[in-house]
């Protein structure tokens, strides 16, 4: 019978700020497919919701899927981890390559709304691919590791 290696301190710290950070994510994604007007009116303060929900409508079906799977690939992801599941490298390249397909439509095709493109807000995009890729990096080299089975 194999040894198991002892689970890392790391791994559940990263994990459970994974599963904070993409649980958000989940949120927001639900609230805004859903059409939460306080959810929306919350998160961008003086943004006109039907001008959001417009621009939201008018993603073309691909971007729709990759945010998608983005969001879910992230929170699977992130309770793969924790579950030292192999499997959480798969959860976290779909998610990068969902993340880098609905962010890349947006980057390309910015709205015409300045507290979505300016400051923090404009950097948001940017921030979440690359804690994607560090995330299916980390998950990786648990797996080499040997941390993940």
């Amino acid at each position: 019978m194999a040894e198991e290696t002892k689970t890392p301190v790391h791994l559940w710290i990263v994990g459970v700020v994974s599963l904070l950070w993409n649980s958000f994510g989940a949120v927001d994604y639900t609230m805004t497919r859903t059409r939460g007007a306080a959810w929306i009116d919350q998160m961008m303060p003086g943004v006109d919701g039907a001008q959001f929900m417009a621009y939201i409508d008018g993603f073309p079906i691909w971007a729709s899927i990759g945010w998608g799977l983005g969001v879910w690939g992230a929170l699977a992801g992130s309770l793969l981890l924790l579950m030292r599941s192999r499997h959480a490298i798969t959860a976290f390249a779909a998610s990068l390559v969902g993340a880098i397909a609905g962010i890349g439509y947006q980057l390309a095709n910015p709205v015409d709304i300045p507290q979505m493109s300016e400051g923090a807000a404009g950097m948001m995009g940017y921030v979440i691919i690359i804690i994607a890729a560090a995330l299916l990096w980390y998950a990786w080299r648990q797996k080499a590791a040997g941390v993940l089975r």
